[in-house]
């Protein structure tokens, strides 16, 4: 997912969807750690766009403070 997407969600929605992706990467550490891991890529996938969603979730609550 790309950044100006992930700009376009409310707190609220990128909340959820760090919860949905960290729930994903701790099940793909699993499968990695089992050898049933299918697709290897998802995993540096995944945790590039939960630190992409990071990111913004910070910018969105630094922004009131900015334009004060």
């Amino acid at each position: 997912m790309k950044a100006t997407e992930l700009r376009d969600l409310t707190l609220d929605e990128l909340i959820n969807k760090e919860a949905e992706l960290s729930a994903e990467l701790f099940n793909l550490r699993f499968q990695l750690a089992t050898n049933q891991l299918e697709n290897p890529m998802r995993l540096p996938l995944t945790r590039k766009d939960l630190a992409r969603i990071k990111t913004v979730i910070e910018e969105k609550r630094q922004a009131p403070e900015r334009t004060e």
